[in-house]
């Protein structure tokens, strides 16, 4: 299952993906968390020391694409793959059990872990925007790298993604967005954060998009009722003050068991919104096509000078069936 936190900046996102990340580590869910942010703050949020940072996904795309194409003919190197090219007959597919190649290059393993200590949390991570890309390239090129790995991702029932994602609406760029099993838009109970929400919802229409609401930095019923008065049924969760969070902002995290149960009961609410959906792999993969027709006739076949609307496999139809995942 797959989950992405979106909201305007500041509103709490990031805090919200590491804290739900926790708790599907506490719970003894396989997790991996995505940090797809501009700002790249999610590992410190999961208490990974600098030293110990993932190799970055958008600096080393090149092994990426040339992987995941495997043999597949219609992809016959990885100059000639974009962002939304999908998967194949012959291209990798990708797990999240021990021994997967891209986990092993890119994931760094954070601190803790479940109740037991048998789970824990893997990170993956764009990069930063750094001094090499000012003038030259937009973000859009390294959050690329995480549309390619889910594209190419065959998650199995009872695994978790969990991606913290760029701020505002500025996932609407790429395919990206369409990646998901569950949108949840972290929003306080302001005009501002549920003006964010109505800008994606505006964005996602005739999209298949789950898109639901988390309140956070509720002070008291009346910001409950405002939220639920301007989003209606679209209200999820929603989160208050952490004594909780502010510890484990300051490092020190405390046992998931110690979190306030308003707080809790929250994070109960989003799994069991995320647990709720079901994934139809057939139009999971059309989409991944209609974004990479798209762009193919946008822009990438002109900067390319080939035809990359020959990279579609008419015949291949992914799902866990079927799937063979290297």
């Amino acid at each position: 299952m797959r989950i992405a936190f979106v909201g305007k900046g500041g509103s709490g996102k990031t805090t919200l993906a590491a804290l739900f990340t926790r708790y599907l580590a506490e719970l003894d869910r396989p997790v991996l968390a995505i940090d797809a942010d501009i700002n790249q703050h999610l590992g410190a949020a999961l208490g990974l020391e600098a030293a110990t940072a993932p190799r970055p996904l958008g600096a080393d795309l090149g092994w990426l694409k040339d992987h995941l194409r495997g043999t597949n003919p219609r992809v016959p190197s990885a100059a000639t793959m974009i962002k939304t090219t999908p998967p194949g007959r012959g291209s990798r597919l990708l797990g999240l059990g021990e021994g997967d190649a891209v986990l092993d290059r890119y994931a760094a393993r954070c601190p803790g872990g479940g109740a037991d200590g048998s789970a824990g949390i893997r990170l993956m991570a764009t990069g930063e925007f750094d001094s090499e890309d000012i003038g030259v390239s937009c973000y859009h090129a390294k959050t690329g790298a995480v549309e390619l790995y889910l594209n190419h991702l065959m998650d199995r029932p009872g695994e978790y993604v969990v991606v913290d994602m760029t701020a505002g609406a500025d996932a609407f760029a790429s395919g990206l967005f369409t990646r998901f099993d569950l949108t949840v838009l972290v929003s306080e109970p302001t005009q501002r954060g549920v003006g964010v929400y109505r800008q994606y919802l505006a964005n996602a229409a005739g999209h298949r998009i789950e898109l639901r609401v988390a309140g956070n930095k509720v002070a008291d019923p009346d910001d409950v009722d405002y939220l639920r008065a301007q989003v209606g049924p679209a209200l999820l969760a929603t989160f208050g003050h952490s004594a909780w969070v502010r510890a484990a902002e300051r490092g020190a995290p405390k046992p998931m068991d110690a979190l306030e149960p308003a707080n809790r009961a929250g994070l109960n609410a989003v799994l069991a919104g995320l647990d709720a959906t079901e994934r139809d792999w057939v139009a999971y993969h059309r989409d991944t096509v209609h974004f990479h027709l798209r762009n193919a006739h946008a822009w990438a076949n002109q900067s390319l000078g080939v035809d990359l609307t020959a990279q579609v496999d008419p015949d291949f139809a992914p799902g866990l069936a079927t799937a063979d995942i290297s």
